[in-house]
This record gives structure tokens, sequence and C-alpha cells, in this order.
């Protein structure tokens, strides 16, 4: 019928637009930081109106969190029959696929809440792992998640920064060799065995 938009059409608009204000804030965070980045900011780069905006966004940090669907390689399914923390290589090559997406979300330019958010989705998933393998819950488990959870936010914050230079399986080997030893150390002590080779 003349006139009548085609089906899908109004949800991929409803896309494009969401699409452009996420990538408004992007390039504002990577100018500028995320702290002074205000919604009309958003909304003169994204070149929508401000009624457009709050159409799809409450503010800019509704914005910003809408950005986190697609940094989904936060979130490791746990694995308890293969390496530990198989999950590292595949993500630090996702974080090099998506390079300039994480400078801003989690780079030192990000906001705080991006970086808190992405922390817990990996405490989840790293937790999830060693008690999948055996290892009790416990404040020493506790620690032990929070040591590779840092270890590993650090390497990618200061990668996607450039403050330090190294392939994926560079900073996989490194995470590696430096959070595995204790991990297996503390699965030999909660489970009572030493670990097969593949741990």
């Amino acid at each position: 019928m003349p006139g009548n938009a085609a089906p899908g059409n109004p949800d991929r608009r409803v896309r494009r637009t969401r699409a452009a204000i996420r990538h408004a804030l992007m390039e504002l965070i990577l100018e500028k930081g995320y702290e002074p980045v205000t919604v009309t900011d958003l909304i003169n780069r994204a070149d929508v109106g401000r009624s457009t905006f709050y159409a799809h966004f409450t503010d800019k940090q509704a914005v910003l969190f809408g950005s986190l669907e697609e940094l989904d390689f936060l979130r490791p399914s746990p694995d308890a029959g293969g390496p530990l923390f198989a999950f590292s290589l595949a993500m630090f090559e996702h974080v090099q696929e998506q390079r300039r997406l994480v400078r801003a979300l989690l780079g030192r330019r990000g906001g705080r809440e991006v970086v808190a958010h992405g922390e817990r989705l990996l405490t989840a998933a790293v937790r999830d792992e060693l008690l999948a393998r055996g290892a009790a819950p416990s404040p020493h488990l506790d620690l032990v998640v929070t040591c590779a959870v840092g270890a590993f936010m650090a390497l990618t914050r200061a990668w996607a920064d450039d403050e330090i230079t190294a392939t994926p399986a560079e900073l996989d080997t490194a995470f590696r060799a430096t959070v595995i030893p204790g991990v297996r150390t503390l699965l030999e002590r909660d489970s009572g065995r030493r670990p097969s080779p593949a741990e």
C-alpha cells in the first residue's frame, strides 16, 4: 500500500538510531573521556533530535550500558573439562578485533561504571569455573579470583590504551604464567589431588 513502511523498517530505524548514538558516545569518550560527555554532545554528534534521544535512552549512562552488549566476550562460559581459563586467548583475540570499542569502554578514558561491570562479569565466570573444578567456596577462593580478574583486566586495559605492545598470544602467555600456579595450588588444596596437565 503506498506510503506504508515495509515490514521491519521501523525496527531497522530503531537499531540504526541506537547504534548512531552509541557510536557517538564511543567517539566522544575517546576524544575527551566519559565524565565530560553530555546528552547534548551525544545529540549533536549523532545528529538526532532531543526527543529522539530520549525515546531510546534515559541518559548517557543508559547509552553506556547499552554499549556493553558488544562486550559479551566478558561473559565466558565456565569450562571444567579443558585447560584452566581456556577463555583467555579467545578473549584477547576479541579485544584485538574490537580494540577501539574496548579502548573507549575499558581504557583510561572510559567510565568507572563500565570497568566495574566488566570486572563483575569476569569475576562470576572465573569463580564459576573454579567451583566447577572442585574449589571450595572460601575467602581464599575469593582472593584467587580477585587476583586472576585483576591480572586479566590490567593487561586488557594497558593493551587497549597502547601502554604495552603484545600479540593476543603473548598476552595470554603472560596472563597464564601469572595466575595459573596460584590457581593450581588452590585446586590441589581443595580437591586433595594434583591437577591434571590440562589444568
